[in-house]
């Protein structure tokens, strides 16, 4: 019995040391691409083979990025997406735990349609919504050329909504049951009993949705052709459109506003990827 014992200890740390192996090898095939932007965005001198993976560092500069900051406002674009990506988070936290609060804990007449409205939301590309949205948004409410124009198509969050909705439906009926004969308003349910426990869905609706509109460029260049409020990926697609081409190193200067681009998401899911575990949201319940 002890040799049986032994030998499922050790085949055991022969999966476990596997498993480590595998993963390793996956973790470097996906990081590699992102190695290979940083080191082709430092390039001196263009190298697109795989031996450019590894260049000689007499080679290496930061002068791509200096060229692209010379042509754009890297700071500005950042700004600008920062208060693009602000204005759709909050939007997009806000009127999504209260829709999934209310389409998980509150019975309404009509509960049951609206959901069902939330799902056929998310078949509908918004590439069919840009024509009519702009026409809404520039023409009807005079809102080009400026950040609420950009923010408000995207200011409500189908998928947030039923990412909440999914959470709060998970939550222990008699917290709240127990909080209303004690006279708590459903504000106070929601601010003080819901949303501690659902930590994880606030940090994954906020990954998600960070990554939409950092990214989005067709839509502020409809809504506003003034560079100085255009977000960082206009700038940097118009850029790589229509001068990089010019730059000393194409190649370098191409991937060295892919990194800028990048970088903030990259740090951001590195700071919260911790946070992605599952709570005990049951624990609230005494017994």
């Amino acid at each position: 019995m002890a040799r049986q014992f032994l030998g499922d200890v050790r085949m055991s740390r022969g999966q476990r040391i596997l498993r480590g192996v595998v993963l390793a090898i996956g973790a470097l095939a996906f990081l590699f691409p992102f190695y290979y932007m940083v080191i082709g965005s430092l390039q001196a001198k263009p190298d697109a083979t795989v031996a450019g993976a590894f260049p000689n560092v007499s080679n290496l500069t930061g002068q791509n990025y200096v060229q692209i900051n010379d042509r754009i406002n890297l700071f500005q674009g950042l700004l600008n997406s920062g208060i693009f990506t602000a204005g759709v988070l909050i939007g997009t936290l806000v009127f999504g735990m209260l829709a999934g609060y209310a389409l998980a804990q509150l019975q309404w007449r009509g509960r049951g349609v609206t959901f069902a409205l939330a799902l056929l939301v998310q078949v509908v590309p918004f590439q069919l919504l840009i024509i009519p949205l702009y026409v809404l948004i520039a023409r009807d409410y005079g809102l080009a050329d400026n950040y609420l124009g950009m923010i408000l198509p995207f200011f409500i969050n189908s998928t947030a909504v039923i990412i909440f909705r999914q959470y709060f439906l998970q939550l222990p009926r008699e917290l709240f049951e127990a909080a209303r004969i004690d006279g708590a308003s459903e504000l106070a349910l929601l601010w003080r009993i819901a949303i501690p426990l659902v930590r994880p869905a606030i940090i994954t609706v906020v990954l998600l949705t960070f990554i939409g509109p950092w990214n989005e460029f067709l839509w502020p260049f409809l809504v506003t052709k003034e560079s100085a409020l255009q977000p960082l990926a206009v700038s940097l697609a118009n850029y790589i459109s229509n001068v990089a081409a010019s730059a000393s190193n194409p190649f370098g200067a191409t991937l060295a506003g892919a990194v800028v681009l990048a970088a903030p998401v990259v740090v951001l899911f590195i700071v919260f990827q911790r946070y992605f575990v599952s709570t005990n949201i049951g624990s609230g319940v005494k017994g």
